[in-house]
């Protein structure tokens, strides 16, 4: 057995307090939520910096508001419903907490049938369910040059989608930005840097509500 005299012991208290104070102020803050924002180049950040994607303004905005939280951004331009079935078991890690997920507007944009576009985001909720990760939805509305009959086929899917399974819902993820000067790039449909504030702005009471929920118990 080795005696430390009261130098030594002063030494080693002094080396050892940093790491004890980190490790009580990290279980006193727990683990961050684990996000996935699971989308299309809504999502992504189309033509726009990383630091300006939908994902990391989000993220930042909540950390403004002093949540722990990671998001990791899942978005791929051009995606459909489909081809975010087709792949979300590998975009979404376990671990994940919960999924924003963000799908539709290129069903919408290329016409395609309403019943599908329902029946794979219904499969993707119910797969992420099944994994015991949770999923805030965020809708999307059909553009008006698809006719007044695709429309009211295309608009009530998030709504059906959100009662059937109990999901808090974004009814429109374009609020705000669609048709409002200065808040898309020049193809009029995608958001830039402004128009990405703007979301957020309006999305982030509820996604804070969301991340709160999913916090790790302190």
């Amino acid at each position: 057995m080795v005696l430390l005299n009261r130098r030594q012991t002063s030494l080693l208290l002094l080396s050892v307090a940093p790491m004890l104070f980190a490790s009580a102020s990290v279980c006193a803050q727990g683990r961050p939520v684990r996000l996935v924002a699971f989308g299309d180049s809504l999502t992504a950040g189309y033509q726009l910096p990383a630091d300006a994607a939908f994902p990391v303004v989000l993220e930042k905005a909540l950390r403004g508001q002093g949540l722990a939280v990671e998001i990791s951004n899942a978005g791929v331009s051009g995606d459909t419903t489909a081809g975010g079935l087709a792949r979300l078991d590998w975009s979404v890690p376990d671990g994940t907490d919960g999924v924003i997920l963000e799908l539709g507007a290129n069903d919408a944009l290329r016409g395609l049938d309403p019943r599908q576009t329902e029946a794979n985001l219904d499969q993707m909720i119910a797969s992420l369910k099944q994994r015991s990760i949770a999923v805030f939805l965020a809708g999307m509305l059909a553009p008006p040059n698809n006719g007044a009959e695709y429309g009211a086929a295309f608009n009530p899917i998030f709504a059906r989608l959100a009662a059937r399974h109990g999901l808090a819902l974004y009814p429109f993820f374009l609020d705000g930005v669609t048709g409002v000067g200065g808040m898309t790039l020049a193809d009029g449909m995608h958001p830039n840097r402004a128009g990405v504030e703007e979301i957020v702005r309006r999305i982030l009471p509820m996604i804070a509500a969301f991340v709160r929920e999913r916090a790790p118990t302190r």
